[in-house]
């Protein structure tokens, strides 16, 4: 049974309650074979879902994102919080909130932040991995980047996760679909049930 040392809706995110009950299942099976990567952690809200999942099962979430806000998020974008916003460097920065949240959801222990592009990140990155959350930027370059970067570092049965999958353009952006559908094309991986806007899919 999940149980969340925090009220997951304090925590400021776009991650639907089904959804983030669809991570913690899956981080729950996946930790113990290695682990679990995200990249796009904002706030927190799914690095909570992960990280107690993870924590449960002795494994490690690592965290990866600039904390500079994606596209949407900048002064002047639909989905800019002025909360994020610092202004003495005229720059979004949710890290310090990120660190807040994961204090209070005591997960110091068990998420690893990375603070830096994606890209940069997986540079040097060798380590196999057990399960990847993809909720990054939603342009076409930066869901491109991300699934690059990681998609090869995901283990013989282990799980791809890509938020914000919408069909139909009237509904949302489409990079993550994009992906979602390089990701069947390539023959690597077995579709699972979708869960609202979350696609998951096993490694094979």
């Amino acid at each position: 049974m999940m149980e969340l040392p925090i009220d997951i809706h304090t925590v400021k995110g776009f991650l639907s309650d089904d959804e983030g009950a669809a991570l913690y299942a899956m981080a729950l099976d996946c930790a113990p074979l290695g682990p679990c990567l995200e990249v796009g952690s904002y706030c927190g809200k799914s690095s909570v879902y992960l990280g107690v999942a993870c924590q449960k099962a002795g494994g490690l979430l690592y965290a990866v994102d600039h904390h500079r806000g994606s596209e949407e998020h900048q002064l002047g974008e639909e989905y800019h919080d002025p909360e994020l916003y610092d202004e003495a460097i005229a720059k979004m920065d949710s890290f310090r909130v990120f660190r807040s949240t994961m204090d209070v959801a005591q997960l110091n222990d068990t998420v690893v932040p990375i603070v830096a592009s994606s890209a940069m990140a997986a540079k040097y990155w060798s380590t196999p991995l057990s399960m990847v959350f993809i909720d990054g930027g939603h342009s076409e370059e930066a869901a491109q980047t991300d699934y690059r970067s990681w998609v090869g570092h995901i283990m013989q049965g282990g799980i791809l996760a890509i938020h914000d999958i919408f069909p139909d353009p009237a509904e949302g952006g489409q990079a993550p679909y994009h992906i979602y559908q390089q990701a069947l094309a390539s023959g690597l991986f077995e579709e699972l049930p979708m869960v609202n806007t979350l696609a998951l899919l096993k490694r094979l």
